[in-house]
């Protein structure tokens, strides 16, 4: 075999180890990548889910437009502490500091009480307001004259005990979404998902202390699950 065909014939055997070898190489790349992009995900998304997985789950659903208004509305002639449970993305709170009150908020979700902070340092109400990681159940309420709650059916029959045993006298509560079962509201606004119920820390500590409560009727429980 003359010596040019030997050369020509030797040449493809090193440039496929070549393209192996880049195929090997993008082909980790393209693992770390996606591998990263997972941990990345993980990472987000694992302080998203994890409340879901406790007992009584408080899922972060935005309050609407509405539902702000209707707060700030039955709250207009309140002032003083206001803490809002289970704050979300810090709207409530935000809101109810530029209409003067002192603001809390209790989130168990860290980066929604992160982006909360920015957002209140954002509208210039960060001196009047302050959000907070931890568990509801785990906090006394006794310091606040103003509570908002956003919860779900699971959770407000013991939340009226805890209130109910915590709060001043002087107290006003107002339940989103979900009115409390046992507790007569001393008035509502709004319609539909966007009613708000507000609540007299008076009467509510007087029925406890008496032993009266009010059940729910059987039209009153269909009436309150449209309220999603």
């Amino acid at each position: 075999m003359p010596q040019d065909e030997l050369f020509v014939d030797s040449g493809p055997p090193n440039g496929g180890v070549k393209e192996k070898g880049s195929r090997s190489r993008l082909g980790l790349v393209v693992t770390g990548v996606v591998g990263g992009s997972l941990v990345a995900l993980y990472a987000v998304a694992t302080p998203f889910v994890a409340p879901a997985l406790r007992k009584v789950c408080l899922p972060f659903v935005p309050a609407t437009t509405a539902q702000v208004e209707n707060v700030l509305k039955v709250l207009r002639a309140r002032s003083g502490t206001l803490v809002d449970i289970g704050s979300g993305d810090g709207r409530i709170v935000i809101a109810a500091a530029k209409h003067g009150f002192q603001a809390s908020g209790f989130e168990l979700n860290p980066w929604l009480v992160w982006y909360s902070r920015f957002k209140a340092w954002r509208e210039g109400v960060h001196r009047s307001t302050s959000f907070h990681i931890s568990d509801l159940w785990k906090v006394s309420f006794a310091q606040y004259s103003n509570v908002v709650i956003f919860g779900v059916p699971q959770m407000m029959d013991q939340l009226e005990h805890k209130l109910a045993s915590e709060l001043p006298g002087t107290a006003k509560v107002v339940a989103c979404r979900f009115p409390f079962p046992t507790w007569v509201p001393e008035q509502t606004a709004g319609e539909g998902i966007d009613t708000v119920w507000v609540y007299d820390a008076k009467t509510f500590q007087s029925n406890l202390h008496s032993g009266l409560t009010r059940k729910t009727a059987p039209e009153e429980q269909d009436s309150t699950e449209l309220h999603t």
